[in-house]
C-alpha cells in the first residue's frame, strides 16, 4: 500500500523536480507534513520537545544515537547545551567526564544507562568529573521515577558499593580486587627536580591476574594515617568509635574519602553553626562559592575552618563518599617482565593555606606501603588503546611526564616480540637533566632499533617554553609521510590541555602538508580515529 491509498494527498512539500519516485515523494510530503502540524493536534504528543513520529523514527525516545558531547576536553555547560533536547538517559552520559577511564567500572556511556534504569544507585563514580559530574547526576535523576531493581540484580551493601561475586570478574572489576605483592617505588627524578615520580613494580606472580599492553592497573589505596588522626582530634571523636564492624578510625582510613567535601557535609556542618559561617555553609552546600575558595575544602578543612563542631561519627559518614579505587596506566609489557608489573606515577604534594595535602593514592605509593605489603588491585582492561594487531604497522607515541607509562609498555612489548614494525617516540617534560624518565632504556632501544626515533621537549630548559606539539610541527612532512604510510597515532597524557593540543597539530600537519582545508584535516582526524589508528588514553 502507498501513501496515496491512505488518504488525502498531503499538501506538496517536495518538488516534482527533485530526483525521487512518485511514491517517494508523496511519503516525503506526508512525513513532512505531519512534522509541521503535529503540535496543532490534539492528542499528539511530544518527547522531550521532540514530536511522536520523530521520536519513534529515532528509537521511541527523541534521541538519534550520536553523541556530539562525547569529548574530555569539551566543558560541562556545553556538553549539556548539547543534550539539552535528548532524553534523560543522553543528559546522563553528557554530564560524565567522557574519558571512558574505567574507573567507575562502566564506560561514560553504560554508567548513565545504568544510572537511568536504576540499576546503580551510585552517583558518585566518576572520578575525572567530581563534584561537578556528580551534582549534574543528582539534578538530572532528581525527577526521574525511582526504578527499583529487580530481585536478581545486586544491591551496594557498604559503602564502597561491593556487589555479589562473580568468580569471572576476580581480578578484572573494582568490586571485586585481588592481592598483589608492593616491591618497590624508586624515584626517576634528578636532583632538584620540581617532581616526585616514582617507578613502582608489584609482583602479580601469585594474583590469577593478566595484563596486555594498553590496559590499566586499579589500585585500592587507604588515606594517611596522619589525615585520620587530624580528622579525628577537629571531631574530638573516639577513634574506637564502633561503626559497621569497625572502628571510626579503620572506617576513616580505609572506607571513605576525606578530599574533596560533599554537598551533604557541608549541610550537616551548617545545623551545628551559626551566623555568617552557616550561610556560607548553606551557599557551599548548593554548589555556591561566596567568597571563592569552594575548592580549595577538603573534610578536615571543613572541620577546621567552620568548627568547632562535633558532629555524630555515624551520621558524620553518613555525608562521606567511599573511597575510590585508581587506576594507573600499565608502564612494563608481560612479555619482558613476566609476574611483574610496572607503574609510572607523580607523587602528588601541594599546600593550601601552608597546610600540606597529599595525593591519596599516589603517597599511599611512594610514602606508606612497605615491600611486601599485600595491596588490593584489579585490571581494567583498555577501551580502544592497544598497539597495532600487525606488529609490522608503525607506531607514534605522544607521552609527555607520565603520559609515558603506556608507551613504556608498547616498546618493551614489541621488542620482545621482535616487531618489524617502526616505532616513533615523542616524549617531553620540564628539564631534561632532572625529568628524562627511563633516558637509558630510550637511548638502548635506539641502538637496538625497537624505537626508530625519539624525539623530545624540555619546557623550562630555554627562553622559549617547547612543548611535544611543537615538536610534531616542526617534524610535519615526517610525521605526515609516517600517517600515509599506515601508521598507528597515540597520546596519553591531559584531556583538556595536551591532548587537545596534539589533536590540533596533527590536523595542522594534515592542513600543511596534505594539502588539505581546515575542515577536510578535522575530517581526516575523524577517519583516524574511526579506524582505530587515533587512540588516546586521557585523563
Amino acid at each position: 500500500m502507498t501513501l496515496h491509498e491512505l488518504g488525502p494527498k498531503p499538501v506538496p512539500l517536495i518538488p516534482e523536480t527533485a530526483p525521487f519516485s512518485l511514491d517517494q515523494r508523496a511519503w516525503l510530503n506526508g512525513f513532512f507534513a505531519g512534522l509541521l502540524s503535529l503540535d496543532h493536534q490534539p492528542g499528539i504528543t511530544a518527547v522531550n520537545g521532540v514530536p511522536y513520529v520523530v521520536a519513534k523514527a529515532l528509537g521511541g525516545d527523541g534521541d538519534d544515537g550520536e553523541a556530539p558531547w562525547h569529548d574530555p576536553a569539551m566543558a560541562l555547560a556545553d556538553r549539556m547545551t548539547l543534550a539539552e533536547a535528548r532524553p534523560v538517559r543522553r543528559k546522563l552520559f553528557a554530564a560524565m567526564a567522557q574519558q571512558d577511564c574505567g574507573q567507575c567500572g562502566y564506560l561514560c556511556e553504560s554508567y548513565a544507562e545504568k544510572l537511568a534504569s536504576g540499576e546503580e544507585k551510585r552517583q558518585n563514580l566518576c572520578v575525572p568529573g567530581g563534584k561537578d559530574t556528580s551534582r549534574m547526576l543528582k539534578k538530572l535523576l532528581e525527577d526521574v521515577p525511582a526504578v527499583a531493581p529487580s530481585p536478581s540484580e545486586p544491591v551496594a551493601s557498604s559503602p564502597a558499593g561491593k556487589m555479589a561475586f562473580d568468580p569471572s570478574k576476580r581480578g578484572y572489576s573494582r568490586e571485586q580486587p585481588v592481592a598483589a605483592v608492593f616491591k618497590l617505588a624508586t624515584s626517576l627524578n634528578g636532583e632538584g627536580s620540581e617532581k616526585d615520580t616514582r617507578h613502582v613494580v608489584f609482583d602479580i606472580s601469585d594474583s590469577g591476574i593478566a595484563y596486555e599492553p594498553g590496559d590499566s592497573f586499579g589500585l585500592m589505596p587507604s588515606n594517611d594515617p596522619a589525615l585520620v588522626d587530624q580528622v579525628l582530634s577537629a571531631m574530638r571523636a573516639p577513634a574506637d568509635f564502633p561503626v559497621g564492624g569497625k572502628t571510626f578510625r579503620e572506617a576513616l582510613t580505609s572506607d571513605y574519602s576525606l578530599g574533596l567535601v560533599p554537598d551533604m557535609l557541608f549541610e550537616l556542618a551548617s545545623y551545628m553553626v551559626g551566623g555568617s559561617r552557616r550561610l556560607k555553609l548553606k551557599a557551599l552546600a548548593k554548589g555556591q562559592d561566596p567568597d571563592g575558595d569552594a575548592a580549595s575544602y577538603d573534610v578536615l578543612q571543613v572541620l577546621q575552618a567552620f568548627g568547632p563542631m562535633h558532629p555524630d561519627p555515624e551520621a558524620f559518614l553518613e555525608c562521606l563518599e567511599p573511597l575510590q579505587p585508581r587506576l594507573y596506566s600499565i608502564s612494563s609489557s608481560p612479555l619482558a617482565t613476566p609476574g611483574e608489573l610496572h607503574l609510572t606515577v607523580d607523587a602528588v604534594r601541594y599546600a593550601i593555606d601552608a597546610r600540606k595535602r597529599t595525593g591519596v593514592a599516589s603517597t599511599f605509593l611512594a610514602d606508606r606501603v612497605v615491600p611486601g605489603d599485600a595491596v588490593g588491585v584489579y585490571i581494567q582492561k583498555a577501551h580502544g588503546f592497544a598497539l597495532p594487531a600487525d606488529p609490522a604497522t608503525p607506531i607514534v607515541m605522544c607521552g609527555p611526564g607520565t603520559g609515558i607509562a603506556p608507551f613504556r609498555s608498547f616498546l618493551w612489548h614489541r621488542a620482545a616480540q621482535k616487531a618489524p614494525g617502526k616505532a616513533w617516540l615523542f616524549f617531553g617534560h620540564q628539564r631534561e637533566a632532572t625529568d628524562f624518565y627511563y633516558r637509558e632504556e630510550f637511548s638502548n632501544m635506539l641502538r637496538s632499533g625497537a624505537l626508530t626515533t625519539l624525539s623530545t621537549a624540555w619546557s623550562r630548559d630555554g627562553a622559549q617554553k617547547v612543548y611535544v606539539q611543537d615538536r610534531m610541527r616542526e617534524a610535519g612532512a615526517d610525521l605526515w609521510a609516517w600517517l600515509k604510510s599506515g601508521a598507528h597515532f597515540y597520546v596519553c597524557g591531559d584531556a583538556k590541555r595536551m591532548a587537545k593540543d596534539v589533536e590540533t597539530a596533527i590536523a595542522d600537519i594534515a592542513s600543511e602538508h596534505g594539502h588539505m582545508s581546515p575542515a577536510g584535516a578535522k575530517d581526516f582526524v575523524a577517519e583516524l580515529k574511526a579506524a582505530s589508528r587515533y587512540q588516546a588514553d586521557v585523563y
